[in-house]
């Protein structure tokens, strides 16, 4: 009946080509007089838009960090994800990976990529190529080539892959764990956006590469399921609005799609079907006192687990009575809350929940994921700029759909982060 969809982001084959745009846009055509450094605008947790075009003058950006985590997990978490507190790779019964008690370092959030920006009679021409060493897909668990973003942008047109509107990076709170609070919207997907409306109110509207995932549950070995495929005829559609004050903002996103699969085995029972997936992302950052800040954010959709932090599938098999099993989109709930406080200029703190939870459909087996939560609390100490020292304590918590079982995860994380950045400038003011 469901076909397990499946969301594939990697697009090596936009790299060169990104990269031949980069530097014929910027250095072909000029000679660069001036060097000059400055810190990256892309933050901890890239809180920023991909691209802000608010310089004058043009210029290629070389920015990143390396970044190491050493991690000693209390309990256990699956090993192809050993260095980000996943609730949903916990186990799903007891010692399913193996004894409690683990120490891991990790340096897969190392980070690397060049921005450019050029001027031009259409509007600005911002470029973005980002990656990072954190494995994925058929690479879990691996140190690899992992793309984040191949983006660019002319005037108010942008395309490539990067953050989905209807992600609010600023709702990441100020850590340097990787993956981030599980129950918030978080893609970076191949879209085609227009942006009538730039700055701090803003208006974003985009066409996606759809995609999803299928939990078969009970019936994942029926024979009939194995003629069943996706269908994929319509692009995703998502869109934000930001209404941006100097105390904060408030956004609400969007989003709508078209889940299909099609039953090519014509003998039996017709297992094809659609469902049409949709959500909205009310978020929100409150500024406190100088530096402070609250985060927060609820979401609520149907068939979008593949736009929301670590929830399971999009789609899940519901038998009713004697009635054929049918796929159902899944409803998702998530909520994120968090504070940040700086103490000074050298010293910050972090503390906040966030959750995930899942109306799973009776076909979805006893073990499937239903609830997960993630608490964190930190301390950040900067002896100097660009470097960063911090100690987390992580508590992670999963509960499951029909058999009862609740686990729970202390963790502790010591994170070392070295930012670095130069910027090249070309000069157009050549007057003696």
């Amino acid at each position: 009946m469901q076909a397990r969809f499946k969301y594939i982001s990697k697009h090596q084959s936009c790299i060169l080509f990104l990269l031949k745009i980069i530097y014929l846009s910027v250095l072909m055509p000029l000679s660069i007089t001036a060097i000059a450094q400055s810190r990256s605008a892309d933050s901890t947790k890239n809180k920023t838009p991909a691209i802000q075009a608010v310089q004058k003058n043009t210029n290629l950006e070389i920015y990143g960090f390396i970044l190491t985590d050493v991690i000693y997990d209390f309990k256990q978490m699956d090993p192809k994800w050993y260095d980000v507190p996943r609730p949903t790779k916990l186990p799903a019964y007891k010692n399913q990976f193996g004894p409690d008690g683990q120490l891991y370092f990790s340096m897969r959030q190392t980070r690397f990529g060049l921005k450019s920006y050029v001027p031009t009679p259409l509007g600005p021409l911002s470029t973005l190529f980002e990656f990072d060493l954190f494995g994925s897909g058929v690479d879990a668990g691996q140190t690899t080539f992992h793309l984040r973003h191949a983006y660019g942008e002319l005037g108010k047109v942008g395309v490539g892959q990067t953050w989905s509107p209807f992600v609010d990076t600023d709702v990441f709170p100020n850590d340097l764990e990787l993956w981030g609070p599980n129950g918030m919207a978080v893609i970076r997907s191949l879209q085609v956006r227009y942006m009538p409306i730039q700055g701090d109110t803003k208006l974003t509207i985009a066409l996606e590469k759809p995609g999803g995932t299928a939990d078969e549950g009970v019936y994942a070995d029926m024979v009939e399921l194995k003629n069943v495929k996706p269908v994929f005829r319509l692009p995703d559609l998502t869109a934000e609005y930001r209404y941006g004050r100097p105390w904060g903002y408030v956004e609400l996103a969007g989003i709508l799609k078209l889940l299909q699969w099609k039953d090519l085995d014509t003998s039996g029972i017709d297992y094809s079907g659609k469902r049409t997936g949709w959500g909205l992302n009310l978020s929100s950052k409150i500024k406190l006192f100088k530096q402070d800040a609250i985060h927060l954010q609820l979401l609520y959709g149907k068939g979008i687990e593949s736009y929301v932090r670590d929830a399971p599938s999009d789609v899940g098999v519901k038998k009713e009575g004697n009635n054929p099993i049918e796929g159902v989109a899944l409803p998702v709930t998530g909520f994120v809350g968090f504070y940040d406080h700086y103490w000074n200029k050298k010293l910050s703190s972090t503390i906040g929940y966030s959750s995930v939870k899942i109306d799973n459909s009776n076909g979805q087996l006893p073990s499937a994921f239903k609830k997960g939560e993630y608490a964190i609390t930190d301390l950040i100490y900067s002896p100097i700029k660009d470097v960063f020292l911090e100690i987390e304590l992580q508590y992670l918590k999963r509960k499951n759909y029909g058999d009862g079982w609740t686990t729970t995860d202390p963790r502790i994380q010591f994170s070392f982060k070295f930012n670095f950045s130069q910027k090249f400038y070309y000069e157009t003011n050549t007057a003696p």
